[in-house]
């Protein structure tokens, strides 16, 4: 979760306007899980093929493996498939 969080302040910082207009619209969060780094990383590549606003972080603690992302709310078609973060855990209901 700490690394969404990182991917969130950092999209916050790059896309101060497109934060704006999400907040007032909706202000909603969804965490999603990506299976693995390489996963993620297509998922960003599809993203930028497709001319979605997006950013990446990646961990310094971790050899700067990509660990997260943050996608603009137009992206929710590229990451409906996802499951929510930590609903395997059976911490999240859905």
């Amino acid at each position: 979760m700490c690394q969404a969080t990182h991917a969130a302040f950092e999209f916050a910082l790059t896309h101060p306007h497109l934060v704006r207009d999400w907040r007032v619209a909706s202000s909603t969060l969804v965490v999603l899980c990506a299976p693995d780094e390489m996963s993620l990383g297509w998922l960003c590549t599809d993203a930028s093929a497709a001319g979605l606003l997006f950013v990446q972080f990646h961990e310094p603690d971790l050899g700067y493996a990509l660990t997260a992302a943050a996608f603009e709310p137009a992206s929710r078609g590229l990451v409906s498939h996802l499951p929510l973060a930590l609903s395997q855990r059976g911490e999240v209901r859905t």
